[in-house]
């Protein structure tokens, strides 16, 4: 199995060239990220300024624990008004871009990493709050409850707690195979961290119908616990799992992708499940026409000595 990348490599490639090369160009193109965020590139008034739009569907709720102070913090100096139709839009005048090429490179990875970077604020928050837990000289805060519908009837439900950081996601099965596969899956996080050598991961629990209890008072979860096709994934973070530094960062980067992750690899496993049925069927032709009785190919000749055809 393989791990999918945090940054999207269309926009890196694509913008490499304006961006670090300063070379000026034509764009007029929309890219699609995992969960439905979609990204406008284009030139609409000069070769040499690019506009960057996004759209994501929980937008309005990632501005609620801080969405809008990052890209502030990120990309102020080319923070635009937003693009008609989207959410965010930043602008770029090649010729106003840092001299230092180093620079346009770190840019041109921001702007890749975008959609993490905004997802990536709830956990920032949680964390922050779970650390004021530890600090005596600070009041026990009132944690929130942030969640994060990031797609259609699944979401991302994030809480800071006394020592550890509790991350719940909803995943939404359309078809009975995929929850078949999604469960075998789960089960295997859930069994994994019995081995000693993995033991310091977090522990993840999965459930299906009931919701687990930190969320089971939410409206919209009363009336789920009969639907079979809702899975309730739960990961217990402790400090050390986020840790200040790469630890931090590289913990909020995998564990939002997790939802992508086990898709990914339910459709994987599928398409390796058809193609070896498909092979198996063609091994079991090759045995049947093997079986087939050869038919005698006998001439009959008439008295004047003509080959006698059968129609």
């Amino acid at each position: 199995m393989i791990l999918l990348d945090y940054h999207n490599v269309v926009i890196e490639e694509t913008l490499n060239q304006p961006i670090v090369n300063l070379e000026p160009t034509v764009l007029d193109m929309t890219v699609v990220d995992f969960d439905g965020v979609a990204y406008h590139l284009s030139t609409p008034e000069s070769k040499s300024v690019i506009k960057f739009s996004l759209i994501m569907q929980c937008y309005k709720e990632l501005v609620q624990w801080g969405a809008q102070d990052m890209l502030q913090r990120e990309y102020g100096p080319y923070c635009v008004p937003k693009e008609d139709g989207y959410d965010v839009t930043l602008e770029f005048d090649l010729q106003k871009l840092p001299e230092d090429k180093s620079q346009r490179e770190e840019l041109v990875k921001k702007l890749a990493l975008i959609k993490r970077n905004l997802m990536a604020q709830p956990f920032e928050r949680a964390f922050e709050q779970q650390a004021q837990f530890e600090d005596e000289k600070q009041p026990n805060p009132t944690p929130d409850l942030m969640q994060i519908h990031y797609r259609d009837q699944e979401a991302i439900y994030i809480q800071a707690q006394l020592d550890r950081v509790t991350v719940i996601f909803t995943t939404l099965f359309k078809e009975e195979t995929d929850r078949i596969f999604g469960r075998v899956f789960l089960q295997e996080f859930v069994d994994a961290r019995r081995r000693p050598a993995i033991q310091n991961a977090p522990q993840v629990l999965y459930s299906s119908k009931e919701p687990p209890l930190e969320i089971r008072h939410l409206p919209e979860l009363q009336n789920t616990s009969e639907n079979e096709d809702i899975g309730y994934v739960t990961f217990v973070l402790f400090p050390r799992h986020f840790a200040k530094g790469d630890v931090r960062e590289k913990t909020i980067s995998q564990i939002q992708l997790f939802r992508d992750y086990l898709h990914y690899h339910i459709k994987c496993s599928k398409a390796y499940m058809h193609s070896r049925m498909r092979a198996r069927v063609q091994e079991f032709l090759k045995v049947l026409n093997r079986a087939k009785p050869e038919v005698p190919n006998v001439e009959k000749k008439t008295i004047t000595g003509k080959t006698v055809i059968r129609s």
